[in-house]
C-alpha cells in the first residue's frame, strides 16, 4: 500500500539509522574510550541500572558534535520539502536528549524533540507512548529497524529509511507506505575499501630480505607468502581501528569523509567485530610462521596503534614513526626467514621512507593551501610548515642516495657482487625517481600516499623494473677487467 504525503499528518522521525546511518550510542562509547578510557569499566554497572541511566552517564562525560555526523542527504532533502509545505516534523529517538537537541539545533528542521532522559529509555513501546502523549494518535513515522515495528503499529503511515527486506515486507503488509529510501550499498567492494586491500602492496617490503640476499628457495618463499598474509590481515585490522578511532577528523577531511565508516555506509559495530576477528586470525597464522615473527608483528601492531591514537597528532613525530613502520616490515621479513638484515639496508630504508612520508604531508598541506585553510584538522601541521618540511624531505631523499652510494663502496658489497660498479646505475635511477616524486608533489599531482602512487605510476614502475635489472646484472655478470 502507498499513502500520499499529507501536510496535516505530523511526521515523526527517528535518528539512529534513519536521519543518520550511524548509531550515536555506539559512537558515544567510542568517544568515551578515546577521551576517558577508564570510564569504560563503569559501563556494565550503569547498564545494570537501566539503559537510560547508561546513556545519561555517557552523555555527562562526552558529547557528540552534530557537525561530525554523517546524514542521509536524500531524506533530509525530502524533509525540508515537507517542512516548507507546512508539515509538522518531530524528532523522536532513543538517543539521549543532549544528542537529540544538538541534532535538532544543527538541522533546524524539527518542531519538537522527544528523546531518552534520566528516567525513560525512548525505544519501542515507550517511544510510541511518548509520541501519542505529545503528538496525538494520528501521525506518520520514519524509521529503519525492527525496533521501530511497535511504533509503526500505532502510526497511520510509514516512511521506510534503509530498512532491511524483512522489516520492509512486514511494514508494507500492515501499513500504508508514504515514502521509501534505499539502504546504501555495502557489498564486497565497500569492504575491500574498508580493509584497504590496495594497501597490502606495502607489505611486499617483507620480501626485500629475500631479494637482497638473492635467496629464492621454495620453502622460504612459502614462509614469506604466509608472513605476507599475516601482516596484511593485521594491517587491515589496524586500518579499521584507525578509521573508527578517527571518525570525527575523517568526516572533516575532503576525501576521508567518504570512507565506509566515516560516511556511515558500514556500521561502526561491524567495524569493531571485523577488527577483532582479523587481528585474532593474523596472530594465529603468525605463530605458524614462527614465534619470533609473531613478536615482531605484535610490536608493529602496538606501534601503528600508538600512531593512530596519538602519535600522528605530533608534528614530525608522525613522519618518523611512519618511516620506522616501513622499515619494520623489512626487519620482520628477515626474522620470518632467518636472513640477516644489513645496517646499510636499514639506514637506506629509514631515510627513503622518511622522505616519502614528508611527500605525503607536503601534498596534504598543499591541498589545504589551495582551499585557503591554514592548518590540518587533528594534526599539528600548518601550511607555513611547508617551508621546513619541503627541504627536509629533499634532504632525506639525498641521504638515502648517499647511503646507497656508501653501500656500493663497502668491502662486503664488492666481495658479494660480480660487478659492483654497475650498482652506480641504481644511484642514478634513485635520484631520478625521488626527484620525480617531489616534482609531482610540487605540481599538486601527488595522491595522499606516495607509495601507492608509485605503484600506479607508469614512470615509477619503469624505474623499479630498471633497478631490478641493474641489481641482477651486477650480481650475476662480471664485467671484463681492462
Amino acid at each position: 500500500m502507498r499513502a500520499p504525503s499529507s501536510t496535516t499528518l505530523p511526521l515523526v522521525v527517528d535518528l539512529d539509522g534513519t536521519l543518520t546511518p550511524t548509531d550515536t550510542l555506539v559512537e558515544s562509547v567510542l568517544l568515551l574510550a578515546k577521551r576517558r578510557p577508564l570510564a569504560l569499566c563503569k559501563l556494565p554497572f550503569w547498564l545494570l541500572r537501566g539503559r537510560e541511566v547508561m546513556k545519561s552517564e555517557i552523555a555527562r562525560r562526552v558529547g557528540i558534535d552534530p557537525e561530525e555526523l554523517p546524514w542521509r542527504d536524500d531524506l533530509l532533502d525530502w524533509l525540508r520539502q515537507e517542512r516548507a509545505g507546512g508539515r509538522e516534523l518531530v524528532l523522536a529517538t532513543a538517543a539521549h536528549r543532549s544528542i537529540a537537541e544538538g541534532v535538532a539545533g544543527h538541522l533546524q528542521l524539527f518542531d519538537r524533540v522527544l528523546a531518552t532522559d534520566d528516567t525513560r529509555n525512548l525505544k519501542g513501546a515507550n517511544k510510541l507512548a511518548a509520541i501519542r502523549a505529545e503528538v496525538g494518535p494520528a501521525f506518520a513515522y520514519a524509521g529503519d529497524s525492527a525496533a521501530d515495528l511497535p511504533v509503526w503499529e500505532g502510526a497511520q503511515a510509514a516512511v521506510l529509511v534503509g530498512a532491511s527486506d524483512s522489516v520492509a515486507r512486514s511494514v508494507r503488509a500492515r501499513h500504508p507506505v508514504e515514502r521509501e529510501f534505499a539502504r546504501p550499498a555495502a557489498g564486497p567492494a565497500v569492504w575491500r575499501k574498508a580493509l584497504r586491500m590496495h594497501q597490502w602492496a606495502k607489505n611486499l617490503l617483507l620480501f626485500v630480505p629475500l631479494l637482497t640476499a638473492f635467496s629464492f628457495l621454495p620453502a622460504d618463499l612459502a614462509t614469506m607468502a604466509l608472513a605476507f598474509l599475516c601482516f596484511s590481515v593485521a594491517a587491515s585490522s589496524t586500518y579499521i581501528a584507525n578509521d573508527l578511532w578517527d571518525l570525527g577528523n575523517d568526516r572533516r577531511h575532503p576525501r576521508k569523509r567518504l570512507r565506509p565508516f566515516a560516511s556511515g555506509v558500514l556500521p561502526v559495530t561491524s567495524g569493531v567485530a571485523a577488527a577483532v576477528l582479523l587481528l585474532g586470525l593474523s596472530f594465529a597464522l603468525a605463530f605458524v610462521v614462527k614465534p619470533a615473527f609473531a613478536a615482531m608483528l605484535l610490536a608493529y601492531v602496538v606501534l601503528t596503534t600508538a600512531y593512530s591514537w596519538f602519535l600522528k597528532e605530533r608534528v614530525l613525530v608522525d613522519v618518523l614513526v611512519l618511516s620506522l613502520l616501513y622499515t619494520m616490515r623489512i626487519v620482520t621479513g628477515s626474522v620470518a626467514v632467518g636472513i640477516h638484515t644489513s645496517s646499510w639496508l636499514l639506514a637506506f630504508s629509514l631515510f627513503l621512507f622518511l622522505s616519502l612520508a614528508l611527500v605525503k604531508r607536503c601534498a596534504e598541506l598543499q591541498l589545504l593551501q589551495a582551499r585557503g585553510q591554514a592548518s590540518a584538522h587533528g594534526r599539528d601541521y600548518r601550511v607555513v610548515d611547508l617551508a621546513v618540511l619541503w627541504p627536509m624531505g629533499l634532504a632525506s631523499a639525498l641521504c638515502a642516495v648517499v647511503v646507497l652510494g656508501l653501500f656500493i663502496n663497502a668491502p662486503e658489497t664488492r666481495e658479494r657482487y660480480a660487478s659492483p660498479d654497475l650498482l652506480w646505475g641504481l644511484v642514478a635511477l634513485m635520484i631520478y625517481w625521488l626527484g620525480r616524486l617531489w616534482i609531482k608533489t610540487a605540481r599538486g599531482e601527488m595522491d595522499d600516499d606516495p607509495v601507492l602512487y608509485a605503484l600506479k605510476d607508469r614512470g615509477s614502475r619503469a624505474v623499479v623494473v630498471a633497478m631490478v635489472g641493474v641489481a641482477l646484472c651486477a650480481y650475476f655478470f662480471g664485467l671484463p677487467v681492462t
